[in-house]
């Protein structure tokens, strides 16, 4: 059975109407009204995009973000998205110029992972990456983070450099730093082609720092990045059989949280309690499907 039904809403799961590299990033919904909802709703964490950190510290500030957090009951925050982290030049100093915003962040609100992004290709393959800068900086990144009481969850996705699981796993390996490990979500393993069988004999649980469920069609819709971010669908509503994802990755070994990670234009269209409530049931519901699968397993060996 899952003992730990606790679910964190994804960064874009309570955004309203705003996705990734849309323009402005920031969320149209001020944090407060946005945070009670989610409370409301039943979930006890809470994904936070860094676009949408300046805005917060001109208004209720960190630690009133953190004491709203608290009167609310959430008591799991993670925050996304650091990307050129491994570059030079002006795109490095972008990245580090978010990374202190994020690090920053991090230490007031006592956010335990920071998930961080890999060479992206929105069509086509992605950019060439020096392997070796790769790997330094991601170490660097992850030992720094440490240092800030937090960690990093790198992302394999099927459009970036790390296309797979088995490839993020094994470069996590190697780097091989105690606050530097992996996200793994339903769609990117599915359409990464990943099966959830084979997840326990891939995967580094110790280094297993993310969770995340959603859904989708069975075929691609559009390009892979227009599926990712107009298309996933509620966990238990698409083709991906997303109880046997969690029965999977249970079964590997993982007790944390559930992320919900949910990406998709008729998702943002809803109202925001609406939205909220509709993600909470379908992955609790998908939850509660994959104890059951779990304890007919069990079942079936007495």
């Amino acid at each position: 059975m899952i003992q730990n039904r606790d679910l964190l809403a994804s960064c874009w799961t309570w955004a309203g109407n705003a996705a990734p590299l849309r323009g402005d990033e920031t969320s149209p919904i001020d944090v407060r009204t946005r945070v009670e909802a989610a409370a409301k709703a039943g979930w006890k964490g809470l994904g936070f995009i860094h676009a949408d950190l300046p805005e917060i510290e001109k208004t209720i500030g960190l630690k009133g973000l953190r004491q709203l957090l608290d009167d609310n009951g959430i008591v799991h925050v993670e925050m996304e998205f650091l990307a050129d982290w491994w570059k030079t030049g002006p795109e490095r100093a972008e990245s580090d110029r978010w990374r202190k915003i994020l690090f920053n962040a991090a230490e007031i609100l006592g956010v335990k992972t920071i998930k961080v992004g890999a060479e992206l290709a929105l069509e086509g393959e992605p950019a060439p990456v020096d392997e070796t800068a790769f790997h330094q900086e991601f170490d660097r990144l992850a030992t720094e983070a440490g240092e800030v009481g937090t960690r990093v969850a790198l992302e394999p996705m099927p459009m970036n450099n790390l296309k797979t699981l088995e490839i993020g796993a094994k470069f996590i390996n190697e780097v091989n730093n105690p606050h530097g490990g992996l996200t793994v979500d339903t769609w990117h393993t599915s359409r990464g082609g990943t099966r959830y069988e084979d997840l326990a004999a891939i995967l580094p649980m110790d280094k297993v720092f993310v969770v995340e469920i959603d859904d989708a069609h069975r075929e691609v819709r559009g390009s892979l990045w227009e599926d990712t971010i107009n298309e996933r669908l509620y966990p238990g509503e698409g083709d991906l059989d997303t109880a046997a994802f969690v029965k999977a990755i249970h079964d590997a070994g993982w007790r944390g949280h559930w992320g919900v990670e949910i990406l998709a234009e008729s998702h943002r269209l809803l109202p925001l309690d609406q939205a909220l409530a509709r993600a909470h049931d379908t992955a609790a519901a998908t939850l509660e499907a994959a104890s059951q699968l779990i304890a007919a397993e069990q079942s079936e060996k007495v």
